[in-house]
């Protein structure tokens, strides 16, 4: 049995002679390991949506985070030739910078939240912030196109494909490497079976189980990524008011969070 886990420009598929379906989104992400300022409980995820696209801080220890920005290429490229301390303080004013904020937005979002906090417990913890940046590591910084791909197979005799040879998501939902570690989760499980049952593991039989249970949970996260991306790629002011109500719903209501 042969996986290919060999990334979305895979060998392993093309050889099989599987398929892809592709779109690219004109987008390149911007990828570093950084520095943060001063020690801190770094368990927190960090993610604000500029026009040019979404940057993300992902933590790693008390003291890093892996840093995922999602702009133009252009951009990018800038990005990449910048010194590190300019390239510190972009990232710093791409989360603290007030500069593309609305005041029509600003003003509905405060009365929404104003709204929701009564349906929360009084005792709710204060709104923390994101932490500030003092370096990267040397060389860490690196950039690759963004795009949407599905493989129309994930199987063929004796052939597995999972994690970015199978599909490719937009970093935005953070879903590229649960998609994954499903995926392996996935067919570790079938072959397992297999393996007890003393069946051959490159058998159709037991790969297309694996295939029917991915593919149904996969193809509606791929879908719901490629709407939120187009969602977050306007500026038209209802459609940002909209989405800035339902991030700001989501976060305050638990059962909510916790259900998404």
């Amino acid at each position: 049995l042969q996986i290919g886990a060999d990334g979305h420009n895979s060998m392993v598929r093309k050889e099989a002679e599987i398929k892809n379906i592709e779109h690219q989104y004109d987008q390149s992400a911007v990828v570093a390991t950084l520095h943060l300022s001063e020690a801190t409980d770094n368990n927190v995820a960090w993610q604000r949506f500029l026009p040019t696209g979404p940057i993300a801080l992902l933590p790693l220890s008390d003291t890093a985070s892996s840093l995922v920005w999602s702009t133009s290429h252009d951009h990018a490229l800038e990005l990449l030739a910048m010194d590190e301390e300019s390239f510190v303080d972009s990232i710093n004013s791409a989360f603290w910078s007030n500069i593309n904020h609305s005041d029509f937005i600003d003003t509905a979002g405060a009365m929404f939240r104003s709204a929701i906090s009564l349906l929360k417990p009084s005792g709710t913890a204060v709104r923390q912030l994101p932490p500030s940046v003092a370096g990267v590591d040397a060389e860490s910084r690196a950039m690759f196109p963004l795009g949407l791909g599905h493989a129309t197979e994930y199987v063929r005799p004796r052939v597995a494909l999972i994690g970015d040879a199978a599909h490719r998501v937009h970093p935005l939902a953070g879903q590229g490497v649960n998609l994954g570690f499903g995926d392996i989760a996935c067919l570790a499980h079938h072959l397992s079976a297999a393996a007890f049952n003393g069946s051959d593991l490159g058998s159709l039989k037991h790969l297309l189980k694996f295939e029917t249970e991915r593919q149904r949970h996969n193809v509606s996260l791929i879908a719901a990524t490629d709407v939120l991306k187009r969602l977050y790629s306007t500026t038209l002011a209802p459609l940002v008011l909209l989405r800035t109500w339902g991030l700001q719903a989501t976060n305050a209501l638990p059962p909510v969070k916790v259900r998404i």
